[in-house]
């Protein structure tokens, strides 16, 4: 007798362990695209695209090549990774679910991020490229690089809900301010991806050399505007405040204590860092250890703002 289909109960906790674990896997690439531009490897394998140097197989190939060809090797697993995920929800899923459109969403932000990469490959903004289109691609990138993680991490939230899994199952409450919040965080990455471009085309020699150039008229722009990411994440943390007096209530179906102390342990150990990369001159394993720090805090920031905002319907508390 042929075996009856899986039903969609028995099917979701594997497909949700799935989706978490390509969340993880495509932060791991973004780290190691962070070893890319820090160490200047971005033009390891010349302008070609996707191959590298116009070919697969390399033949005594530099540091920087190795670095860089296997960036792409794992960002092509990504596309592996989400088309399989996308597959594995919708299956799994009932229809109009919004595991659907947040799958679908992980899909489409993974292609642009893999038009932006091209892009800032065949145009030359890498290694010690000072072009003024480096810095607004840069901050597109990784505007599209938040957003897929946002994506990710909320296709793993909704197939991990019960209820309030369709729009129409769904209350918003706060759009207005939460959306203002969210776009606050993005430009607290933003920025951020900016200064450390500023560390790895112009880095310093000591920490009182790198403070006089953010002041000093001489300066090029990206380290005279490297105050915008503290002051932005100064503001942000009002954003953060917010969310986090809202969480002590309940705002659904959870208990979402344990996700708030998450994000406050996280939000204090950015600070950390981000003292410890200035202080240390921003070297290539502090900067990744910043990055997964602003990922992970990123990522539970987004599914705490779901809880709190897209509330079942049906909960009344």
């Amino acid at each position: 007798m042929p075996t009856a289909a899986p039903s969609h109960a028995a099917t979701r906790p594997a497909v949700r362990r799935f989706a978490w674990g390509v969340l993880g896997y495509f932060i791991a690439t973004i780290l190691w695209g962070t070893v890319v531009r820090a160490t200047g490897s971005g033009a390891g394998c010349g302008d070609h695209w996707p191959l590298c140097n116009g070919t697969v197989m390399q033949q005594s190939p530099s540091l920087q090549t190795m670095i860089e060809f296997t960036h792409r090797i794992t960002a092509g697993l990504d596309v592996m990774l989400v088309l399989a995920l996308l597959v594995f929800t919708w299956r799994g899923t009932v229809r109009r679910h919004l595991a659907r459109w947040a799958a679908s969403a992980a899909v489409f932000f993974t292609f642009t991020e893999a038009l932006l990469g091209a892009l800032l490959v065949k145009l030359g903004l890498t290694a010690a490229s000072q072009s003024p289109l480096r810095p607004p691609f840069l901050a597109l990138h990784l505007s599209n690089t938040l957003l897929l993680v946002a994506a990710l991490a909320m296709t793993a939230h909704f197939l991990g809900r019960s209820e309030g899994t369709r729009w129409r199952d769904l209350r918003i409450t706060h759009p207005v301010g939460t959306t203002i919040g969210m776009i606050a965080v993005m430009v607290v990455g933003v920025t951020g991806s900016l200064a450390a471009l500023g560390d790895t085309l112009f880095p310093a020699t000591s920490l009182r050399s790198s403070l006089a150039e953010d002041f000093s008229a001489r300066s090029t722009w990206l380290l005279r505007w490297r105050w915008t990411h503290p002051t932005f994440a100064i503001l942000a943390s009002i954003f953060l405040i917010w969310v986090l007096i809202r969480a002590n209530r309940r705002g659904g179906p959870w208990d979402n204590r344990r996700l708030s102390a998450l994000v406050v342990g996280l939000l204090a150990l950015q600070y950390l860092l981000g003292a410890l990369d200035v202080w240390l001159l921003a070297p290539v394993w502090m900067q990744v250890i910043h990055l997964l720090g602003a990922d992970v805090l990123w990522s539970a920031l987004v599914v705490l703002t779901a809880r709190l905002t897209m509330v079942p319907r049906a909960h009344r508390g």
